[in-house]
């Protein structure tokens, strides 16, 4: 199935493991939060159990350092495209409100990023991330 949109990710390469998921897990949460029709019915197994309901399509996700994050973020902002940030500084954070105020205290230009997520349509997207290679 082809969708008409595309989900990506970007991440920065030179994080230790456990930072790259948890900065995945909640950019893709910004997804979910800006686009609540992307996520599909919930989910059953053959013996009655019930589970949550997940995105409905693929997240791709992208490796990049920090210039070429910044890249991307700047070209998703000149084509209308609203992100999902995550920061160096939201790592320092213990709750959701520190996680704005890290971001809120920084000029865009000098965010220290370390992974961005944005949804459009799949032109827009691949013009966004053009140039990076998925993460490994």
């Amino acid at each position: 199935m082809q969708f008409d949109t595309k989900i990506a990710v970007v991440i920065r390469t030179d994080l230790q493991a456990w930072q790259k998921l948890n900065v995945a897990a909640f950019l893709t949460s910004g997804i979910a939060s800006a686009y609540p029709a992307c996520i599909g019915d919930a989910y059953e197994d053959a013996s009655g159990t019930k589970y949550l309901s997940l995105i409905g399509q693929p997240i791709l996700i992208y490796g990049a350092d920090g210039p070429a994050l910044t890249r991307a973020l700047d070209r998703a902002l000149t084509r209308n495209v609203t992100p999902a940030v995550y920061t160096e500084d939201m790592f320092k954070t213990t709750h959701d409100a520190a996680n704005r105020e890290a971001v809120r205290a920084v000029a865009r230009t000098d965010l220290n990023l370390v992974g961005i997520a944005m949804r459009a349509e799949r032109k827009v997207i691949d013009k966004i991330v053009d140039g990076l290679k998925f993460h490994s």
